[in-house]
């Protein structure tokens, strides 16, 4: 387990100021969590399957990095 990644970010705006709902900053951090759950599942289930560790981070960053959202920052 990655010590770093077990702590949450500090969720900031556009601006750079700090997220301050508790609510929103709870989503997120719920979100997250799931997300890394899921991405630690892929790779062990990768290497118990005999692939390469590398190549299963490569196509977990690769994923990341292809993302969008049709939504626009929301201005302050």
């Amino acid at each position: 387990q990655n010590s770093h990644m077990s702590r949450f970010p500090t969720w900031r705006k556009p601006s750079g100021a700090p997220v301050s709902c508790v609510e929103k900053i709870k989503v997120l951090n719920e979100n997250l969590a799931e997300l890394r759950n899921l991405a630690q599942e892929t790779l062990d289930d990768a290497l118990l399957l005999g692939c390469s560790k590398e190549q299963a981070r490569q196509i977990l960053r690769d994923m990341l990095n292809e993302l969008d959202s049709p939504y626009e920052e929301i201005p302050e």
